[in-house]
This record gives C-alpha cells, sequence and structure tokens, in this order.
C-alpha cells in the first residue's frame, strides 16, 4: 500500500474542500492516487464544494448563544454568497448551533472552532457537508468568546448585524436597549481610549487639508484639525452617542441615571470589509459571444 503523507492529504483538501480525515480515507481507498482520491471524494460529496471554495462569501448570519445565567456567551459569524443561501433554513440552523458549540467549548481561534464536536463529527464535517447540499461557499469567519462581568444581553437585526454586550448593573430591558443602539449606531468603541490611533490621525490630516483648502489661518488650523477629532470621538464612541430613543441624553447619561456601565460589546456586521464581486451579467455575455 502506498504511504499517505500529509502533504497529499493537505493537496487533496485543498482541491476538493473535504475533511482532512476524509482525504486521509479516500487516499487510502485509491493507494495514494490523488487522481482517484478526487474522483471518490466528488462521488461522496459531490462536486460543488471543490468548486464553491474558492468564490467569494460575502453574504451571510450571525448567531449568538448566551448561557442561562448570563454569565458566558459566544457569536459567530459565518458567510455564504447569497443572501438567497443565508435565509436556508439548514444554514440558519448550522449558523444557530455553531454559536451554542462554541459557547459550550470556548475555542481559541478558527482553527480549533473546525475541530469542535458537532453531530456526528466535526464543525468541519458540518461545514462540508452543507456545502455540498447547497452548492455555495460556507465560511467561518469570526467569532467572539465573553465571560461577563455582569450580564450578557444580545441583538441580531435580520441575521446581518449582531451584538453581544456586557452590562454591569441595570436591569434586562436597559442591556436590550444598549444591545439595540449598538446595533442601529455601530459605535467603534466603548470610549476614546478604545479608538484605534490610525483612525484618528486620519481623521486630524483630512480636517487639516480641508481646513487648508478653506484657506483658513496658519494657527488656526491644529484648533480647528482637534475639534474635529473630537466630534469624530463622539460620533464612534459608545458612551458619546445620543442614545436612539432618547436622544437628548447620551449613552453615558442613561447609564449613569440606572446605575450601570457598560463592561464590553462586540459588534459583527456581517461581510463587513470583504469585497464582494460585482457581476455584469452583459458583458459576460458580450465576452461568450466573441469566443
Amino acid at each position: 500500500m502506498a504511504e499517505i503523507t500529509a502533504s497529499m492529504v493537505k493537496e487533496l483538501r485543498d482541491r476538493t474542500d473535504a475533511p482532512m480525515m476524509d482525504c486521509k480515507k479516500a487516499l487510502a481507498e485509491a493507494n495514494g492516487d490523488l487522481a482517484r482520491a478526487e474522483e471518490i471524494l466528488r462521488v461522496r460529496f459531490g462536486n460543488k464544494a471543490s468548486k464553491a471554495a474558492s468564490r467569494v462569501a460575502a453574504e451571510g448570519s450571525v448567531g449568538v448563544s448566551i448561557a442561562a445565567d448570563g454569565k458566558s456567551g459566544a457569536m459567530v459569524e459565518v458567510n455564504c454568497e447569497t443572501d438567497f443561501c443565508a435565509k436556508n433554513a439548514e444554514f440558519q440552523a448550522f449558523v444557530t448551533r455553531l454559536a451554542e458549540v462554541i459557547a459550550m467549548a470556548k475555542p481559541t481561534d478558527i482553527t480549533a472552532v473546525a475541530n469542535l464536536s458537532m453531530g456526528d463529527g466535526t464543525v468541519e464535517d458540518a461545514r462540508t457537508q452543507l456545502i455540498g447540499k447547497i452548492g455555495e461557499n460556507i465560511t467561518l469567519r469570526r467569532f467572539v468568546v465573553t465571560e461577563a462581568k455582569g450580564k450578557l444581553a444580545s441583538y441580531v437585526h435580520g441575521g446581518k448585524i449582531g451584538v453581544l454586550v456586557d452590562v454591569v448593573g441595570g436591569d434586562d430591558a436597559l442591556a436590550k436597549d444598549i444591545a439595540m443602539h449598538i446595533a442601529a449606531a455601530k459605535p467603534k468603541a466603548l470610549d476614546a481610549s478604545g479608538v484605534d490611533a490610525a483612525l484618528i490621525e486620519a481623521e486630524r490630516r483630512v480636517a487639516m487639508e480641508k481646513a487648508k483648502e478653506a484657506g483658513k489661518p496658519e494657527a488656526m488650523l491644529e484648533k480647528i484639525a482637534e475639534g474635529s477629532v473630537q466630534k469624530f470621538l463622539k460620533e464612534v464612541t459608545l458612551l458619546s452617542q445620543p442614545f436612539v430613543k432618547d436622544d437628548k441624553m447620551t449613552v453615558e447619561q442613561l447609564l449613569k441615571s440606572n446605575n450601570s456601565r457598560v463592561a464590553s460589546f462586540t459588534l459583527f456586521v456581517v461581510g463587513e470589509g470583504i469585497e464582494k464581486v460585482v457581476t455584469d451579467f452583459a458583458a459576460e455575455v458580450a465576452a461568450a459571444a466573441k469566443v
């Protein structure tokens, strides 16, 4: 029997996107013949998985799972290619179950998630099988596991925006309101100390350039830039934002009036930062006609 090496398993996985153990079994069955092993896997899983693996997955859904006592929880983003797939019942069930599995196991990275037990196999097995059924690329993009200092609350809007927030003090209604505010206002950080310094400097540079173009005196440029930065920070930090249900008070004022505070929060927006492929069907048809 031919020796099955790790590099052979990796190459077959790259070709088919099938689970590692299935790749190893197929290679053993094919006596090390990669082409034959690929055929075996395509019979087993169909050819959908291998074709889908190279396609951009920018749609998807967010899943959240919180322990009954509210002291721990997890949120995960799973991507697919189309909104049609994102609304598929099996896809949604996978995302929901995955959030539960992550909340229980508390893995440290995506690689560890793939190897967690799910159903009769692993998360990776379930993902591959789902690709085979639906025919779209499905990827586990990111997740967060949170241990609460207070109590966790969540809000998921249309499956596309997910919030997990840790609120110390206050009641469940307040925590839910804060989660909904975060989903609507999309703050970048709790307060100014959590905003990326690069973002602040970029805002400062833009303000300086705008002031110069407007012909403002050189002596005023720094003051104008600082004013723009402070305005920016108020807009993107949770505590400084006007509360969405009552813009006469800030979130910080709301929390103080309820003797509470936000210890941390995580916001996921599905597909954020993923470059989506825009297809020009007319151009494709025209190109095909020339072939």
